[in-house]
Order: structure tokens, then C-alpha cells, then sequence
């Protein structure tokens, strides 16, 4: 194997490892949305609402950053 194979071997190495961590805190986040994030109906307050709303924002930031929208576009 060649320097150069083995540094791409290496860097496709890296970038599975990172996707199987990024898999499995969407899979966690998935899993918490289902359950409402914990919240009880009955007594939800605007400070949960506030919270969602800022995840919400980041996780749209990084899909903007993928799919090059808003900001990211060329």
C-alpha cells in the first residue's frame, strides 16, 4: 500500500467512525423526539418550547451547512 492509499485508507477510517457516532446521536434525538423529549403535557412550560426552539435552530444550521442553503450557498 502506498503513503498516499494508506492516508486515504486512514481518512475514510476517520470519517466512518465520526458517522457512526453522528448515527447514533441522531438515532438518540429520534428516539427522544418520539417521547416528546420528556416533556409531561400537562405541565409543559415556555422554558421546553425555548429549548426546542434552539435545538431545532442548530440542528437546521448544520443542514443548511450540508445542503449549502441560507448562508452556506454558494
Amino acid at each position: 500500500m502506498t503513503k498516499q492509499e494508506a492516508n486515504q485508507q486512514r481518512g475514510l477510517d476517520a470519517f466512518m467512525a465520526r458517522k457512526a457516532k453522528f448515527d447514533a446521536v441522531l438515532a438518540e434525538l429520534q428516539q427522544a423526539s418520539v417521547e416528546h423529549f420528556g416533556a409531561d403535557a400537562e405541565a409543559v412550560l415556555w422554558g421546553e418550547a425555548a429549548w426546542l426552539a434552539d435545538a431545532t435552530a442548530k440542528l437546521k444550521d448544520i443542514a443548511d451547512q450540508h445542503f449549502r442553503r441560507g448562508e452556506y450557498a454558494p
